[in-house]
């Protein structure tokens, strides 16, 4: 959750920061620092904690910007692999556009340790071309997180950040990068390049599917990352899609005996329903099951959201016993509220039955 996220800057963190700071340069004052970076760190939030650790280690830093890049290549590595580890990357997207080369490199550094993700979109912003054909020769580096920076950075839509317009409106201006990366056999790299693709599933469709399929899926790595970047699509029943993975365009089945094991759970709890899906074709029919959760957001809309089940090649008159558990529970990304939800069966991306439920959150 965000409120554990952020409790991750905390008295205790902010003096082991000062101390490893105060080795890397003894003109830190950790006490200062720490009395400084604390004040009123109560009220604000995971992103404010993040950027006033920015700030504050602005003013105690050296003046000279090259020497603060120095310093934070040093102390990085002690963080490695913490949310608090994007502080260093986000005090290069701040203060160092003024030192273009200089700056692009150490993100590329420091992404080792962490992610740059976020801060690479500040130069992106003032200078797209110019930055992009830096990233573009990440993509060839040898370490696996600089290779995931080239993809991620450069998203049209990346989570927490502002949008890419210059990548929305022209998707193929990426397109180098993504190619470099298709085969790549690194999880955390295939994850980014499926995710970069995935984010033109909303306006750009038809550029999506013209790329997956121009690419060679005898590739285990490279089926890997078609199969995730289709993922919204496949779930909207879009038939290119299908088309792309066999599955059945116009799927001929019957829903029977949908049934939630309660109408009433709490925050904490699984909501466990089960059902039968029996075949009404006289041939196999490969169908992908999904069922999205209608989650009444703050303002008292339901708004939902698609989760895979499974995927099943259902044989001519076959009958398949379908049951699933899913947790209710607060994350980063979802705060849930009470009242009346619905979660609703889809197959092949079409809509087969929808149930009310109750949430109740203490």
């Amino acid at each position: 959750m965000a409120d554990a996220l952020k409790d991750m800057f905390n008295k205790k963190f902010y003096e082991q920061l000062a101390i490893e700071f105060n080795k890397a340069d003894k003109n830190f004052h950790p006490d200062r620092f720490v009395k400084e970076v604390i004040k009123g760190i109560d009220e604000l939030s995971l992103n404010q904690r993040l950027r006033n650790t920015t700030v504050v280690l602005k003013n105690h830093l050296p003046a000279d910007y090259k020497k603060s890049v120095e310093i934070l290549l040093k102390v990085a590595p002690a963080f490695k692999s913490h949310y608090t580890s994007f502080l260093f990357p986000d005090f290069v997207g701040q203060y160092g556009h003024d030192n273009y080369d200089l700056s692009l490199e150490a993100l590329k550094e420091l992404t080792k340790n962490g992610s740059s993700e976020f801060a690479i979109r500040e130069y992106l912003k003032r200078d797209f071309t110019k930055t992009l054909k830096v990233m573009n020769k990440w993509a060839d580096d040898k370490n696996h997180h600089v290779r995931r920076l080239a993809s991620e950075g450069s998203r049209a839509r990346l989570p927490w950040s502002f949008n890419l317009d210059e990548v929305i409106k022209n998707p193929s201006v990426t397109k180098s990068i993504l190619e470099k990366l298709k085969a790549d056999d690194e999880l955390y790299v295939k994850k980014s390049v499926a995710n970069h693709l995935n984010d033109f599933s909303k306006h750009h469709s038809d550029y999506l599917l013209s790329v997956l399929n121009s690419w060679d899926a005898a590739n285990i790595n490279t089926a890997w990352i078609i199969k995730h970047a289709s993922r919204t699509l496949i779930k909207k029943g879009h038939p290119q899609s299908l088309a792309l993975f066999n599955f059945e365009k116009n799927a001929k089945v019957t829903v029977k005996d949908f049934k939630l094991k309660t109408s009433k759970i709490k925050l904490g709890e699984n909501l466990q329903f089960d059902f039968d899906i029996v075949s009404e074709k006289p041939t196999s029919q490969k169908l992908v099951i999904d069922y999205s959760i209608h989650y009444i957001k703050k303002s008292g809309e339901a708004l939902p959201k698609v989760f895979k089940l499974k995927e099943l090649q259902l044989k001519p008159k076959e009958t398949v016993h379908v049951t699933k558990a899913h947790r209710f529970q607060d994350f980063t990304t979802r705060k849930h509220y009470a009242g009346k939800h619905y979660v609703e069966l889809l197959i092949n991306g079409k809509s087969y039955i929808k149930k009310e439920f109750n949430l109740t959150i203490k």
